[in-house]
């Protein structure tokens, strides 16, 4: 039991603490250090609050011997950041691209990319559940025999 209460609070920890940094970065959570250009929505706070729980879900499902998935996770968490943060905001999009390129392109799609997230998030969850589930099934009953 000692091994599921160090990972539930690893995964509460990672989770709080996505919310919290994603949220203070991109000014859903507001501070004096910026204003965002672009205006709050409902959708930006609701990716936030399923990005931040899905990794809390992906660290608590994940194990030291199954590392293959990251690339997925970190995937889906740099989406969903794209999702809800202000596209202007960004210091490395706006270095890459000009402001009215980030607003009449990306800002559009930042629901496309909020679903596109959470469906990476979902799909991976979901085959890493099957999987520990078909290792369940392969192993052999611990319950008494009858010779």
């Amino acid at each position: 039991m000692d091994g599921f209460r160090k990972r539930l609070a690893k995964s509460v920890t990672a989770a709080v603490g996505s919310f919290v940094l994603f949220g203070v970065v991109t000014d859903l959570i507001p501070t004096p250090l910026y204003i965002r250009q672009v205006p709050r929505t409902e959708l930006d706070y609701l990716f936030l609050v399923l990005t931040a729980a899905f990794l809390g879900l992906y660290v608590f499902q994940r194990t030291p011997d199954r590392r293959s998935d990251d690339g997925t996770a970190t995937t889906g968490a740099v989406v969903g950041f794209l999702a809800f943060g202000c596209p202007i905001c960004n210091a490395f999009l706006l270095a890459l691209f000009s402001s009215s390129a980030l607003m009449t392109y990306l800002d559009p799609l930042r629901p496309v990319l909020g679903v596109l997230s959470i469906a990476l998030f979902g799909g991976l969850l979901y085959s890493r559940s099957q999987r520990a589930c078909d290792s369940c099934a392969d192993a052999e009953p611990t319950g008494s025999t009858s010779d």
